[in-house]
């Protein structure tokens, strides 16, 4: 999945034509479409496209909101990104968009904001829903109820717990559905509609009517799985058919790159589906979708360029955005003319995006990390409505190599489907062997012990994949086999010789697909036999499954 906003993806492509780029057609572009499928992407997740309105802080500021989570309509794509002035041309545009993706294969999910709306609180503008009915829209305090309560920290929250409000979001997602074409909806801030009282439930009357609907409960429904309010934070708890932005698979895996120690059981949950948080209430490796990065947030750049954010541009003096990025900058704070400075950058890129790529779960790249984009450090560029968000397609050589191997990685996953399974691990046994489906060593070839999972200095692993040891079956129902794979990391900043576990399930030597230092290109080790790898890197080797 490509997380991208439909005016950043396009507004300096050259390959498009000026009139249409940053717009609907624009994204629609054979250029941008062809760029997509080289790339690997199945779906593309769009920033919110539905109507918005402009915050009147930005506009005192001369800023505009770009990233669009400020809706006002829920039946309209925003003509923000359309072709022309004919009335409604929007909707035509919209729709075009999605047939051409789809005729390449590409599925639409939208980011939709249905928790709170543009008018923000007591003090905001009477746009539509205030003036309407105040008390049916809107979450308002019992005590005093000129105020709103506010779950996602832009002065309202909608009351999901009214059948008229809720009628709202169901007939819009509906008509998305039925009438745009989309594929699903990533639920913004989703734990503010759950709140039955105060509290997040579960069982909330906004789930069981989704869950009921004949057309809402058939597409792809993504949560991000928090709120700012108590209690907000719901990662893993979400119910059947959902899926959710796992955040902890983000902080695991920027936390073991970034150096931190004792990360080592955390770090194996992450790279394999997440079976903690997802396995007990009967959902899939799937439903993770697996992220480093995001809209919100450093690019994947700047997370290995920076320590600290750099907001300035944003005219709130620094006060905005995250402080905890769990970002390192190897050295020196943004910009480096030091080539070994650059080199470590280069090469945490690849094991970032190495690690997401490579984890069961469905992983979703933020769109022109792969080109190397950089904010400049700014960790929360949603009024940059400008080059600071925008892709630069005038690539160096640098997000050349970038690219490539990006897309190597991604061509990797789709080749094996020991990468993408259907079903957790069981760490069974295979058929008269004593080979399990999942195997994890030590970089001396011995297997882990608990003493070296709760090992706070662990920063090392080897994970062993048995290709006859998936359970999936095709439409056919026919099982799926695949060669084995083992998956070398080394989050320890020294060099480190790894031994190659000897197994009989394997037919032959083991042989490097993927070596994130890029010191080789083609290595055959035999099991029992030695592979190095540097300081921070990773490699992925295959063999023939017996």
């Amino acid at each position: 999945m490509y997380e991208t906003h439909v005016r950043g993806l396009t507004a300096n492509h050259p390959e498009v034509p000026e009139e249409i780029r940053g717009t609907y057609l624009g994204l629609a572009e054979p250029a941008v479409i062809d760029y997509l499928k080289k790339l690997g992407v199945t779906a593309v997740e769009l920033l919110p496209v539905h109507h918005y309105v402009n915050d009147l802080h930005l506009i005192d500021k001369g800023l505009a909101n770009y990233w669009g989570y400020n809706s006002i309509g829920f039946f309209t794509p925003t003509p923000r990104y359309r072709r022309g002035d004919e009335p409604a041309c929007e909707v035509t545009q919209f729709k075009e968009m999605v047939k051409r993706l789809h005729r390449a294969g590409i599925e639409v999910i939208l980011d939709v904001v249905y928790n709170h709306t543009a008018e923000g609180n007591h003090l905001g503008p009477t746009l539509s829903f205030k003036g309407i009915d105040n008390t049916t829209y809107y979450r308002l305090v019992d005590s005093d109820p000129r105020f709103y309560f506010d779950y996602t920290g832009t002065g309202n929250s909608l009351n999901v717990r009214h059948p008229q409000t809720l009628q709202l979001i169901m007939d819009s997602l509906r008509y998305w559905v039925t009438e745009m074409h989309v594929d699903g909806f990533r639920f913004d801030l989703a734990s503010a509609l759950a709140r039955s009282l105060h509290e997040v439930d579960s069982l909330s009357s906004f789930f069981t009517i989704i869950h009921q609907d004949p057309v809402i409960s058939q597409v792809k429904l993504i949560a991000e799985p928090w709120d700012i309010g108590e209690g907000g934070y719901q990662v893993g708890n979400f119910p059947v058919r959902w899926a959710e932005w796992n955040g902890k698979y983000r902080d695991s895996v920027r936390k073991f790159w970034k150096g931190e120690g004792g990360l080592a059981g955390e770090l194996a949950q992450r790279l394999t589906g997440s079976s903690d948080m997802y396995a007990q209430t009967g959902r899939k490796p799937y439903v993770s979708i697996n992220f480093v990065t995001a809209h919100d947030g450093f690019t994947l750049r700047d997370l290995v360029s920076y320590n600290g954010k750099h907001n300035d541009a944003n005219g709130e003096d620094g006060r905005d955005g995250a402080d905890d990025n769990e970002s390192w900058n190897c050295g020196v704070e943004g910009p480096s003319d030091d080539p070994e400075i650059e080199k470590l950058r280069a090469r945490q890129q690849r094991n970032l995006l190495a690690t997401l790529i490579l984890s069961q779960g469905t992983p979703m790249l933020s769109g022109g990390d792969e080109l190397g984009r950089t904010q400049g450090g700014n960790n929360n560029a949603y009024c940059q409505d400008n080059d600071i968000s925008y892709y630069n397609w005038n690539l160096g050589e640098t997000e050349e190599k970038l690219l490539a191997f990006t897309r190597k990685l991604i061509n990797i996953r789709h080749e094996h489907p020991a990468l993408q399974r259907a079903t957790f691990y069981r760490g069974r046994e295979l058929k008269g062997t004593n080979v399990r489906d999942l195997m994890w060593f030590r970089h001396d070839g011995a297997e882990m012990t608990d003493d070296d999972w709760n090992n706070s200095h662990t920063a090392s692993l080897a994970m062993f994949v048995a290709g006859h040891g998936l359970r999936d079956r095709d439409e056919k129902g026919k099982r799926i086999k695949d060669d084995n794979l083992l998956l070398l990391l080394n989050g320890s900043y020294v060099d480190l010789d790894f031994v190659m576990p000897k197994l009989e399930v394997s037919k032959g030597p083991f042989e490097l697909l993927l070596d994130t230092s890029e010191s080789k290109e083609k290595e055959i080790v035999e099991g029992g036999s030695k592979t190095s790898l540097c300081g921070r890197s990773i490699k992925l080797f295959v063999s023939k499954a017996e």
